[in-house]
């Protein structure tokens, strides 16, 4: 087993974990191998990259290089209003919740979906007026963690639902809020049910410090993510997000809350865009180290 060498210059890491998406070019073996060389403990693994693998596999590469998996993105996309659909969904999602039990995460982000009327995450809407009924999509996606919470207590995981910002309601998460995704989660044991705060998506809302309270005075919050808002907005939002300290976002005062709402666990960096997935992995992993340690590590 290779263990991650503990940085020279002596920064704490213990709680940094590289999300894979940050570094898109590469494998997961790469982005193994990309963690420990910097010193990092833990990586979260997008789904992709553990089926490129195998589950098995991959599993076996994050153990042997001494790392822990601190999430498995992503599962959801629960909205759908025809049967054939919605079961094909919860099929996936039990699948998911048995690669995140294989891997060893107990944490499977879920990206629980936009309006049916979306023709792709990020495509046009479909012709004709259906599809629509928002409401009725946030119900749906109430039910179906209903449905797959027991599959998941079974097996020891958490279905950990993610508000994403509004404008991304139509294509991407119909769960625009930290509030929301507490109204869905609190039917459930706060260990079968959590949410996770991703600053790029939850910065904006007038309610925050309020929720983040709320969700750890229940011990429901099971992953904080951070990467900044940054503008001029790319043709795709999706790719918006960019190193911590390059945007708008205030992330001393949300860590200090999420913090003193008493989380504990890791703290993931996932970022969406092209230059940084154009720049050499090790650079952008150097990069997302350094602004961790200056400006989010001081306040928690």
């Amino acid at each position: 087993m290779t263990a991650p060498a503990a940085p020279s210059d002596g920064r704490d890491l213990s709680r940094l974990s590289l999300n894979t998406a940050t570094t898109k070019a590469w494998t997961l073996r790469e982005a193994v191998d990309g963690a420990v060389r910097a010193g990092l403990p833990a990586v979260g693994v997008w789904r992709d990259r553990v089926q490129e693998a195998g589950v098995v596999e991959a599993a076996k590469i994050i153990a042997d290089a001494g790392l822990r998996v601190s999430s498995l993105c992503r599962g959801g996309f629960l909205t759908a209003d025809d049967d054939a659909a919605a079961t094909a969904a919860l099929d996936d999602n039990r699948r998911a919740i048995v690669e995140a039990a294989t891997l060893g995460t107990r944490e499977l982000i879920m990206v629980v979906g936009g309006l049916p009327a979306a023709s792709t995450p990020g495509g046009p809407a479909l012709p004709g007026t259906g599809g629509r009924d928002l409401v009725g999509a946030r119900q749906r996606v109430a039910d179906r963690i209903g449905e797959l919470a027991p599959f998941a207590a079974g097996h020891g995981v958490r279905l950990v639902l993610e508000p994403l910002h509004p404008i991304f309601a139509a294509d991407r998460a119909v769960i625009s809020t930290l509030g929301q995704a507490l109204d869905i989660a609190e039917p459930y044991p706060a260990d079968v049910v959590g949410v996770v705060v991703d600053t790029y998506h939850v910065w904006w809302d007038p309610d925050l410090q309020r929720q983040i309270a709320r969700a750890g005075a229940t011990g429901r919050i099971a992953s904080y993510q951070v990467c900044d808002w940054v503008l001029p907005l790319a043709a795709d939002p999706l790719l918006s997000r960019g190193h911590v300290g390059d945007g708008y976002i205030d992330f001393a005062t949300i860590t200090r809350w999420v913090a003193e709402a008493g989380y504990t666990g890791d703290v993931e960096v996932e970022i969406f865009h092209q230059a940084v997935w154009d720049a050499p992995g090790d650079e952008t992993v150097s990069t997302l180290a350094d602004r961790y340690v200056r400006l989010v590590l001081p306040h928690l």
